[in-house]
C-alpha cells in the first residue's frame, strides 16, 4: 500500500493539475482512500447514492477517460474489481452494481478530473432497477415503459 500525508502528494504534476489547481481530487486527504495503486486512487463518494458508493480516481490530473492512458484506465478498472470485491465482502453485500462515467458537462461531469462511479445496488432501493444506467435520460429509460421513471425507495 501506498501512503501519502494528501492524495495531492500523490498525484503527478502536469499543466492542468496538481495540488494548486483548486481540483477536489488533488485535495483528498488518506483518509477517504479505501485502496490505491501506481496510477489510481479509489475512495468514498462524498455524496452517495448507496451505502459503499466508491469513486476510482487518477492519479494524474486528468479531465476525462479519453484524455487517459490505456495504461491509467487498466489501474482504474483494477480498482473497481478490488473494491467491488470488498464490498462483496461486507455484512450486507450488494445485489448488484452500476458503473459509470460522466464525460463532459453535457453528461453531468462536475468536477473535471476522471473519476469512475462504483455504485452498489440492493434490491429495493427502487421500485424498477429494469435499464439501469439508462435512466440518464429519466423519460428514455424504460424502453419497455417510455416516460415511466422508477421510484427510490427510503429503504436504503
Amino acid at each position: 500500500m501506498i501512503i501519502h500525508k494528501t492524495l495531492a502528494e500523490a498525484f503527478m504534476a502536469d499543466e492542468q493539475g496538481g495540488a494548486h489547481c483548486g481540483c477536489p481530487f488533488c485535495k483528498i486527504g488518506p483518509d477517504r482512500i479505501v485502496a490505491e495503486n501506481g496510477l489510481a486512487v479509489a475512495l468514498g463518494d462524498g455524496f452517495p447514492v448507496n451505502p459503499g458508493h466508491t469513486l476510482i480516481v487518477t492519479r494524474r490530473h486528468v479531465t476525462t477517460w479519453f484524455g487517459a492512458s490505456r495504461k491509467e484506465q487498466r489501474a482504474i478498472m483494477d480498482l473497481v474489481e478490488q473494491a467491488k470485491a470488498a464490498l462483496d465482502g461486507t455484512e450486507q453485500p450488494p445485489d448488484g452494481y452500476n458503473i459509470g462515467i460522466n464525460v463532459g458537462a453535457a453528461a453531468g461531469q462536475t468536477v473535471p478530473h476522471l473519476h469512475v462511479h462504483l455504485i452498489p445496488r440492493f434490491t429495493g432501493d427502487v421500485d424498477d432497477p429494469a435499464g439501469g444506467v439508462r435512466f440518464v435520460i429519466p423519460c428514455r429509460g424504460d424502453y419497455r415503459r417510455p416516460g415511466r421513471i422508477p421510484v427510490a425507495s427510503a429503504a436504503h
